[in-house]
């Protein structure tokens, strides 16, 4: 046991502050070259679909088909927000709308063999990009980063859900 107790709380409680605001720093450079890279990739697969498109998609082609309600919940957004992009993508021809099994009054989004075509080539060659990214770490470092980015992305939303 240390002599002075009290020393042992304040390194910790300082190398917690510095591996927040490590973290707070990393995050915001995340989002940043995040976005620089999506731009600044030439292929046109990239480009088949915006980011609010290739959200809602990835999402009914994991769950199934969704009221906008449950949409709006899962992807932390305003209904008016889902129901425009929901608009655009029915538009498109990425999505339909069929009445809601549940209450006729309302509908549910599905994914067309369009929408999941080009979501698909999105998710491709987004993979590939990390794989060339990453190609030279250890699967294990891969791995462990697929694992805390989506414990952050599941705290991101609980966080979110509680306010």
């Amino acid at each position: 046991m240390s002599e002075h107790p009290h020393r042992d709380t304040d390194r910790d409680t300082d190398a917690d502050e510095a591996a927040l605001g490590q973290i707070e720093t990393e995050v915001a450079l995340l989002m940043r070259f995040g976005e620089a890279t999506r731009r600044a990739t030439g292929t046109a697969e990239h480009r088949v679909l915006d980011r609010a498109a290739y959200v809602i998609l990835r999402h009914l082609d994991t769950v199934g088909p969704q009221n906008v309600s449950a949409l709006a919940a899962r992807l932390n957004l305003d209904g008016s927000t889902v129901t425009r992009q929901v608009s655009a993508l029915q538009r498109d021809g990425l999505i339909t709308r069929t009445p809601d099994p549940s209450d006729g009054r309302g509908t549910v989004i599905s994914p067309t063999a369009t929408g999941l075509q080009r979501m698909a080539a999105v998710r491709a060659a987004r993979t590939r990009l990390y794989g060339d990214m990453l190609g030279d770490w250890p699967a294990e470092d891969r791995e462990t980063l697929a694992v805390m980015l989506r414990r952050l992305n599941e705290a991101l939303v609980s966080r979110n859900r509680t306010r």
